[in-house]
């Protein structure tokens, strides 16, 4: 796996024939011989629209030069050509909330907004909900989970509403089961 987020060192990666690409350059874009070779190698991005996002927000804050195309439409855009091109898309957001990290991006919250950037590049409730499940599951060999089946580990979200037509039903929480086990959700304590 490899962190890249300028169009040089995405190339780079690419050549290194790493299994996985990620971040999605967020100035410069993503060249076409990579997304060519990315799919001719069977190699995996996990683009982490929401931290090239947060990432963009800290450090452009005037907006982009005169001329110069939105940054994070060229994101978007870039996600788009490599699921166009049959490269597979994880969904990730590279979650961090330590002291040294360059932006914070919330755990949780985030891959609900990462959700709705997916949709934004193109990609369909459905192969957005594959992106987080059993796509990654068999990417990382973990072969009892990624599917609702017997037998499997039962990690699931009971949502209000139908994310396979509207992705936004992920954030309408019912319930969880971690393993098969509720999970009683955690309420703030009083000081």
């Amino acid at each position: 796996m490899v962190h890249a987020a300028t169009p040089g060192a995405y190339t780079m990666a690419v050549e290194s024939g790493a299994e996985f690409v990620t971040h999605t350059p967020i100035a410069g874009g993503v060249r076409e011989h990579d997304v060519a070779a990315m799919r001719s190698a069977g190699q995996r991005s996990i683009p982490t629209i929401t931290m090239m996002e947060a990432l963009l927000t800290a450090f452009v804050t005037s907006g982009p030069p005169p001329g110069r195309a939105d940054h994070l439409g060229e994101v978007l855009g870039d996600v788009g050509r490599l699921h166009r091109a049959g490269v597979e898309i994880l969904a990730g957001t590279d979650a961090n909330a330590g002291p040294s990290a360059p932006v914070p991006v919330p755990h949780g919250e985030s891959l609900h907004h990462e959700f709705e950037l997916m949709a934004r590049a193109g990609m369909t409730p459905v192969e957005i909900l594959r992106s987080a499940t059993v796509l990654p599951a068999r990417a990382f060999g973990l072969a009892d989970r990624g599917a609702v089946r017997p037998g499997m580990r039962a990690d699931l979200l009971l949502v209000n509403g139908d994310p396979t037509r509207d992705i936004t039903a992920t954030r309408d929480i019912r319930a969880v089961w971690c393993a098969g086990h509720p999970v009683t959700p955690v309420t703030a304590r009083e000081p």
